[in-house]
């Protein structure tokens, strides 16, 4: 039974005739929101990620789209529903389409999925991480990155020939990088496209290759990279630097670097979204009587009047001092939670002063004790 899939539209959130932008913009709201990086070990966000990308592949291209809206899922996918002809039905298919179909049938003979392609290639991105205070993940910082990528030989400029000497195009292929055959089948000729055996389906030969990069135009070099990062980072998050991952090949850009951030405990603060909490100890005088209280903040020691009467376990707020929101518009909060400290080792004569100012208190300045002993408890 073939696997039943959701409409790419629907899968996108987006209406049949959407617009390009509308598709893309849909696509990096749920790609960010389903990435497995924010849900480690959660099967069904990877594929909820992965049925996004598949999704945005087809409608993102203008000739998979049309397909697609003309023949549903049969029009771009050639196993969906054990018959579908890949191209579609749209006269821009020829025999050679047919061998992700039939391939199995004859040892692989009709190409697919092992073709060496001969044209330009995206480099591969890369991903590292990078650890930072609480503090730089707050307010943001610059950091040196440092790592092995793919670069363009130098030597060759990536052409994979010594210097002062030029690949030559395949007279096999043709520099097409791939040759064809046609086979008399019980179902009638077809024809075989595979990666030409002369030159490995590269489209050209290279008598003198460079000895820098071995004939491949490239090398693997280490590479320091400075980075900024934004204020207001979490711990998880990802920094993209387009065009710093591996290199292309033949004259195709080089892939992304991707940058996950880890932030460091902090010994005081914790953080919940954009917003810090601490707690901070005051004695019992300061708790009876009120006062001023130094209390630390991410920008540094302010001060901050609590009443008098506070109980432990009392949260005040600071407004706008937690975290700057990543897209550069406004702060959190702070929410400091007081607990009051006992004192220890009390002398005589401090002991005696207790007792003093305990026999002099009334019910009334105890409430919450007054209100546990009235309470009457069920049998």
């Amino acid at each position: 039974m073939a696997e039943q899939k959701r409409d790419y539209y629907e899968v996108l959130g987006v209406q049949k005739g959407a617009a390009e932008a509308e598709i893309k913009k849909a696509y990096r709201k749920l790609a960010k929101e389903n990435h497995p990086d924010l849900h480690p070990d959660d099967k069904a966000a990877e594929a909820r990620f992965k049925e996004i990308n598949e999704a945005y592949e087809v409608l993102s291209d203008s000739g998979k789209r049309s397909r697609y809206d003309q023949f549903g899922f049969a029009g771009v996918d050639p196993n969906y529903g054990g018959g579908g002809f890949g191209g579609g039905f749209d006269g821009g298919f020829d025999f050679g389409d047919l061998g992700d179909i039939f391939g199995s049938f004859f040892g692989g003979g009709f190409g697919g999925g092992t073709r060496t392609r001969s044209g330009p290639q995206r480099g591969e991105s890369l991903r590292t991480r990078l650890t930072i205070t609480f503090e730089e993940a707050a307010f943001g910082c610059e950091k040196d990155v440092s790592l092995d990528r793919v670069e363009e030989c130098g030597e060759c400029h990536g052409s994979g020939a010594a210097p002062g000497t030029s690949p030559e195009t395949c007279s096999n292929c043709g520099g097409t990088g791939q040759v064809q055959q046609r086979r008399q089948t019980p179902m009638g000729v077809f024809a075989t496209t595979s990666a030409c055996p002369r030159c490995g389906g590269r489209g050209k030969i290279i008598s003198s290759p460079c000895k820098s990069c071995g004939g491949t135009g490239q090398v693997r070099q280490r590479k320091t990279l400075k980075v900024t990062i934004p204020a207001g980072i979490d711990n998880g998050q990802i920094v993209s630097l387009r065009g710093q991952g591996n290199a292309g090949k033949s004259g195709g850009p080089a892939g992304d670097l991707q940058i996950v951030i880890t932030v460091q405990p902090h010994p005081l603060f914790t953080r919940e979204g954009n917003n810090v909490y601490c707690d901070a100890p005051i004695t019992f005088t300061q708790a009876a009587l009120g006062g001023e209280l130094e209390i630390p903040t991410i920008d540094g020691k302010v001060k901050y009047d609590i009443p008098e009467g506070t109980q432990t376990g009392a949260t005040f707020r600071l407004r706008g001092k937690g975290i700057p929101n990543v897209s550069g518009r406004g702060r959190g909060d702070q929410f400091v939670t007081v607990n009051i400290e006992t004192p220890r080792n009390l002398n005589r004569e401090q002991k005696e002063a207790l007792r003093k100012f305990s026999e002099s208190l009334k019910e009334k300045n105890y409430e919450e004790k007054k209100g546990f002993f009235n309470k009457k408890t069920k049998k």
